[in-house]
């Protein structure tokens, strides 16, 4: 589907501007292959141009990817209005259920509440192909990654890439791209330097510039949790648990290329999808800096701090549960402290794993395990006992199903699900849902930081002020905290 001002995109083009990279494609008639708007290629002449809004569209009009450029590796779009919201959220969705054999569109749909001919609906209206050529576009995208960043063999790409079967892969990448996955495979290894004969593999994972990094590695590093995360001067690494997946991913910034580079080891390659969406998440790589940039700025409290830190992002969490207790464990002390408390906690309830790395040694604790303990249990840790009985509550809460925490949820749902819960106040589940769910509207508007440096009001006050920053309040938020005051 179409819905692009042709000019304007091919005035875009023709700049080469980055901010565009992943808002169009650009698909030649003259070759028959489709672009990003940062190709290094040659601008084609206007008449030879079609535009679309998704690399879906592109190929469904029968447009190949550039290897050059290589569409994959394009940031995702960050939606607009509700329509867009929820097609993104169905795509992430699609992903997570790219590595369970037993999710389905079915299943997709009642997660958000709709039917399936609703779902596919959606998807038709906003990205122009079905929910199936979806899945399959992102399935051929991620294996034509795969085959030119590793050594991976075909038959693990496959399957990796959620194609039930080595024949079904061979046959969808000839019919769409025209050749036999081998054909890639031979050109990547003409460049032997990309690929490494190990038990891991490096891929990357594309953003929209300028991207703070360092400011993310500090924010991660204050909060890490010994033995489960480590965070050195430039790069973030931590123990992965997927289903009945284990292992580990190191992630560092390749700024030639405004991507993340991500080496992960190869037993969590069924659960890649997964893995990659999850990391999109806790990076915040779909995040549109230009176009929150310059909401922000129009207040002149927050224009000083935007401009001085325009790629700032707002961290994510790689696991719900653990990222809320962490947020309770911090309720009323310092972040150093409740940091010491959470590596206690990890070192009770977590199991060990093997790594590599001397500082990756322990599983993230599960909800399962938690539920199951006694508030004595948790108690005994440090964590004063209302503390540990909330623990509890939310082990249990998220163990049964009643609590969601991972992007899609709905975040008013959530919020009120966690305020009800004993020891979750406002501000907590604010900051739970500013990262854990990915809502960029949360606003914590009782945080003692946010306050002061909007002149010490109330958190009323506070709430009241915030209303022009919507719907980017969380980056807001991140602003105010990375004030030179508030570090």
């Amino acid at each position: 589907m179409n819905l692009i001002d042709d000019d304007a995109a091919y005035s875009a083009l023709k700049s080469h501007d980055p901010r565009f990279d992943g808002v169009f494609y650009v698909g030649v008639t003259s070759t028959g292959i489709y672009c990003r708007p940062v190709c290094p290629a040659r601008v084609p002449r206007r008449e030879n141009c079609r535009f679309f809004t998704s690399a879906s569209a592109a190929e469904k009009a029968s447009f190949r990817p550039c290897l050059r450029c290589r569409p994959e590796l394009a940031p995702g779009h960050a939606p607009m209005d509700e329509a867009h919201r929820l097609a993104d959220l169905i795509v992430q969705r699609m992903d997570e259920g790219l590595a369970d054999e037993g999710a389905g569109l079915e299943e997709i749909a009642a997660h958000f509440s709709l039917s399936s001919r609703q779902l596919r609906r959606i998807v038709q209206q906003e990205l122009g192909v079905s929910p199936i050529e979806l899945i399959q576009t992102r399935r051929l995208l991620l294996a034509k990654q795969l085959l030119t960043d590793t050594r991976l063999p075909v038959i693990e790409i496959a399957f990796a890439s959620g194609f039930s079967s080595l024949r079904r892969f061979n046959d969808a990448f000839s019919t769409h791209y025209r050749m036999p996955p081998t054909s890639l495979r031979r050109e990547a290894a003409t460049h032997p330097a990309k690929l490494h004969a190990s038990d891991t593999s490096t891929l990357q994972l594309g953003y929209r510039p300028p991207y703070d990094w360092e400011s993310m590695l500090r924010f991660l590093a204050g909060r890490a949790i010994r033995e489960v995360e480590f965070v050195s001067d430039s790069t973030y690494s931590r123990t992965i648990r997927l289903g009945s997946h284990t292992g580990w991913i190191k992630v560092s910034q390749a700024l030639d290329r405004n991507a993340l580079q991500v080496e992960f080891s190869h037993s969590l390659i069924s659960v890649l999808p997964a893995l990659l969406g999850r990391l999109r998440h806790v990076f915040d790589l779909t995040a549109r800096p230009d176009v929150i940039s310059d909401h922000l700025m129009q207040d002149p409290r927050l224009k000083k701090a935007v401009v001085q830190k325009p790629g700032l992002r707002v961290p994510g969490a790689f696991d719900g549960f653990e990222m809320a207790v962490r947020a309770i464990l911090g309720q009323q002390i310092t972040v150093q402290a409740a940091t010491k408390i959470a590596c206690r906690y990890a070192e009770a309830f977590g199991e060990e794993i093997e790594t590599p790395f001397a500082e990756l040694t322990r599983l993230t604790p599960l909800a399962a395990q938690v539920a199951h303990a006694s508030p004595d249990d948790i108690a005994h840790l440090g964590i004063i006992r209302t503390r540990a009985a909330c623990i509890l509550a939310l082990a249990q809460a998220f163990h049964s199903g009643a609590l969601q925490l991972e992007p899609g949820a709905d975040p008013e749902h959530a919020v009120a699900r966690l305020v009800a819960l004993p020891g979750i106040g406002p501000w907590t589940a604010h900051y739970i849902a500013m990262r854990a769910l990915r809502w960029p509207d949360a606003f914590p508007k009782e945080d003692i930081v946010v306050r002061n440096n909007l002149g010490g009001v109330s958190a009323r006050r506070a709430e009241e002020m915030s209303q022009p920053w919507r719907p980017w309040r969380a980056y807001a938020v991140m602003h105010l905290w990375n004030s030179p005051a508030a570090r």
